[in-house]
């Protein structure tokens, strides 16, 4: 495998994301533990878990939205206020035009999106997918809206594959959590 080609740099990044989250104390994962604590007022708690995903489920996702998970594995976050949970933080990668694009979805205990936010994004172009007025067309979708680019999400002019993989991405959180928020701690 050559060092410069695309599928020995999505390896490598992957590994180095993989290893990031990991540890303690990772950049993504403080940045993404600062952003969930910025996004509610009062005191709230947040704690980290990993959920596998089962091999069933799993497909049954994949083959509804049409796309893979990055991993078997997703990283979650319970936000709790008052020894209630409010709601719940799940992270997840979607491939851009080469590298993995790590994001966050935050659905409410409803199964409706609260917000989303991109963590991190590796490629030299399309990073206005980050863009928060971007992202808040997801705000309020559930596992039954409609995530088509073009129809109910505005695509972006030169950001065609992150803008369709994170539209996905973000449908696939969707999708999933029914499925899952009675498992989650």
């Amino acid at each position: 495998m050559r060092l410069h080609s695309p599928i020995f740099k999505l390896k490598y990044f992957i590994l180095i994301l993989i290893s990031a989250i990991l540890l303690g104390g990772s950049p993504i994962r403080d940045a993404t533990e600062n952003y969930i604590t910025s996004q509610f007022e009062d005191s709230i708690s947040v704690k980290m878990h990993t959920l596998v995903l089962d091999t069933e489920l799993k497909a049954l996702v994949q083959n509804r939205v049409k796309q893979r998970f990055f991993r078997d594995e997703l990283y979650y976050w319970t936000i709790t206020q008052k020894d209630t949970t409010i709601a719940y933080a799940l992270m997840d990668n979607v491939l851009g035009k080469s590298m993995p694009i790590t994001f966050l979805v935050i659905v409410g205990i409803d199964g409706r999106i609260i917000i989303s936010k991109v963590i991190k994004y590796r490629e030299a172009y399309g990073g206005e997918v980050g863009n928060k007025n971007w992202l808040a067309q997801f705000t309020h979708f559930s596992d039954t809206s409609d995530f088509k680019v073009g129809k109910n999400i505005d695509g972006i002019s030169g950001a065609t594959i992150s803008v369709n993989s994170l539209a996905k991405g973000i449908q696939k959180i969707a999708v999933l959590f029914p499925f899952i928020k009675d498992k989650l701690n």
